[in-house]
């Protein structure tokens, strides 16, 4: 598997939550039992595929060819397009292969796109994937469940120490017989076994990039497996397996593909694809305070546009959830809320951090009628939103709570891309002048210094390095 988290493939975590949702779905059935069309399906409900039927033909063109030299010669592989932007590609049981378009923005040809695709049947080739899975049950799977949902690398770290235990051993053996393997694979087919180290090399810039983003950010996501302890290219090992390749070679040689590649990835959508994103009927949207939340499923929603305020409810109004925007101040959340609202004590008060801001909420039990409601506060700019959970039944309080919350959550800033109409950045390619520099490039797109980075990163130019003149250069511009 090209890319992984600090402990497997990140899809991993995808193929586990799936796992787990289709045992909740069909109780019977062990984790054994599950299938590579149970993956599928709740892969695909959870993210669509990239609707590029020419590119889609040409992945599952280019796998099938793979497959043909492997040693599954015959056996049906399933070769998937998925419209995420993370820079990954994947395999799970009964030969589901997934390539994320976020990966496709990084290979610079076709040779080191089948170089991906020879990885990852490769892993299936040699038993890698189930066995991979079968290490991860029961507490593993929940532990990675919670950091799948909380979308956090801190909880995933730390609740998933003993799965990482049981992985690091197999990891770096498991990645070096697919490199192996799929080098062959290439070899046969008459590429050059080499681009494999091209694509290795531009995933570990990558992480350099991410890393430095995190540095100046607060934050970053897992990218590279992590096996290679140094550049892919300075590693002996993996230099070995993958020349040893050569041995094979065709006499029908080919090239590396860079044309065939360039026509079928010029468009190619960059980053969050907004255009392909309908927003759900219980989201509402206040495009003057540039926020929005995501209330419970099928809740009515009611908005009061002059007052600043929206509510929601279930058709029989058994419950409410409320959010109004309020002038904030300079003290704390929680200060806002015992200080300026004069709110009473509340139960179970919390910091909360919805979208990264600050917030606080807890529980408020009415001394007389022990009436619970849920109250909140979250700022955001020169406003404090204050929310509160009410029900008219306290004894389903419990149950409507986790409603509050999960809605109270998907608070967030509207980002401009949005108001500007949800216009994703795309892949150019252009030639490069004498006069092109990757520094004139970046004031001409208004880049920072990291997309400049991440510039020469697709165009196999990192760190320091220049486009030369006549040489075909990506770039991603709105």
């Amino acid at each position: 598997m090209i890319l992984v988290t600090p402990l497997s493939c990140s899809a991993q975590r995808l193929v586990l939550l799936f796992v787990f949702i289709s045992s909740l779905l069909f109780p019977p059935i062990g984790f054994s039992k599950v299938t590579g069309a149970d993956i599928y399906k709740q892969t695909l409900e959870t993210t669509s595929k990239y609707e590029d039927p020419i590119l889609e033909k040409y992945i599952t063109d280019l796998g099938e060819e793979v497959v043909a030299v492997s040693s599954m010669k015959g056996e049906k592989f399933t070769f998937t397009l998925l419209d995420a932007e993370d820079l990954n590609a994947f395999a799970t049981r009964d030969n589901y292969i997934y390539v994320n378009r976020g990966l496709l923005n990084y290979v610079s040809n076709e040779a080191q796109l089948v170089s991906v695709l020879a990885h990852e049947v490769a892993h299936i080739t040699r038993g890698h994937v189930v066995g991979q899975e079968e290490k991860m049950t029961g507490a593993q799977i929940i532990s990675t469940i919670a950091a799948v949902l909380s979308a956090s690398n801190e909880v995933y770290e730390a609740s998933m120490a003993y799965a990482n235990s049981l992985i690091r051993g197999h990891g770096r053996r498991n990645e070096l017989e697919a490199d192996e393997t799929g080098a062959e694979y290439m070899a046969m087919l008459g590429y050059e076994p080499k681009e494999m180290l091209s694509m290795l090399s531009i995933m570990k810039d990558y992480e350099s990039v991410q890393k430095k983003r995190a540095s100046t950010k607060g934050g970053g996501k897992p990218t590279y497996h992590g096996v290679f302890s140094s550049h892919p290219r300075n590693d002996s090992r993996l230099r070995t397996v993958v020349v040893k390749a050569n041995k094979l070679k065709v006499d029908s040689t080919r090239d590396n593909g860079a044309e065939t590649y360039r026509q079928l990835t010029d468009g190619l959508i960059w980053g969050v694809n907004f255009l392909a994103k309908t927003p759900p009927p219980e989201r509402y949207s206040d495009l003057k305070l540039n926020v929005r939340i995501d209330f419970a499923k099928d809740w009515i929603i009611v908005a009061d546009p002059k007052n600043n305020s929206v509510s929601a409810s279930p058709d029989e109004q058994s419950a409410e959830l409320s959010m109004k925007a309020l002038p904030r101040t300079i003290q704390s959340p929680e200060e806002y809320l015992y200080n300026y609202l004069n709110v009473p004590m509340l139960d179970g008060g919390e910091s909360i951090a919805p979208s990264g801001l600050k917030g606080f909420s807890g529980i408020q039990t009415d001394p007389n009628t022990q009436h619970r409601s849920r109250i909140a506060v979250v700022y955001y700019k020169l406003n404090a939103y204050v929310f509160q959970g009410e029900v008219i039944d306290d004894t389903q309080f419990d149950e409507f709570d986790v409603l509050f919350l999960e809605a109270i959550n998907t608070f967030r800033p509207i980002s401009r891309a949005e108001i500007a109409g949800q216009k994703p950045r795309v892949v150019n390619y252009i030639k490069a002048s004498a006069a092109t520099t990757y520094e004139t490039l970046g004031k001409s797109l208004r880049l920072n210094s990291v997309d400049i980075d991440t510039l020469r990163v697709i165009n196999g130019h990192y760190p320091s390095g220049e486009p030369q003149e006549g040489d075909w250069i990506k770039i991603f511009k709105q």
